[in-house]
């Protein structure tokens, strides 16, 4: 599937179906994140039932620290 994810297109494995799998695909899903799918702020919640589809843009911001 090709995904639009922070502007830039990106073609991710067929097992990544929802936000959580992306996360995880990503290795995002243990860090604190914010996804937006096609405009819309997703809820941590239905990140397990968000489904993605072929075309969708994405945007994720995660946190990083520092000192």
């Amino acid at each position: 599937m090709t995904l639009v994810i922070n502007g830039e297109t990106v073609t991710v494995p067929d097992e990544v179906k929802t936000v959580s799998d992306l996360l995880a695909y990503f290795r995002l899903d243990n860090k604190l994140a914010i996804v937006e799918v096609n405009v819309r702020i997703i809820q941590k919640h239905e990140y397990g039932t968000t489904a993605l589809c072929d075309g969708d843009r994405v945007e994720i911001v995660h946190f990083v620290g520092g000192g």
